[in-house]
């Protein structure tokens, strides 16, 4: 199993509304991706300078099978909207054991 994680923060312009649309995005990749076997998304309320502002963790069967989640056409949407308003993103791959 891999777990892949992504935190993404956000412009300080970036409207809560804008930052809720992409969340709903990303969490509608289930429906899209066969691969996908599970997502969550979460929206940070911690008032920290370190904190990110949303993550989103994905579990997949295989490497091969997180390959094709990375180039699948809705996910390249989504990474497009993203890259309008965020400022960063961090990410990690890891293999469950």
């Amino acid at each position: 199993m891999i777990t892949h994680i992504v935190m993404i923060k956000f412009k300080n312009s970036t409207s809560k509304d804008k930052i809720i649309e992409i969340k709903e995005d990303i969490q509608n990749l289930k429906d899209k991706i066969k691969e996908l076997n599970y997502i969550e998304v979460g929206i940070n309320f911690a008032n920290e300078d370190r904190a990110m502002d949303l993550v989103l963790t994905a579990k997949f069967d295989s490497k091969e099978d997180l390959n094709i989640y990375a180039t699948d056409e809705s996910h390249k949407n989504v990474i497009n909207k993203i890259k309008e308003v965020a400022d960063y993103t961090k990410v990690v791959d890891y293999i469950n054991e």
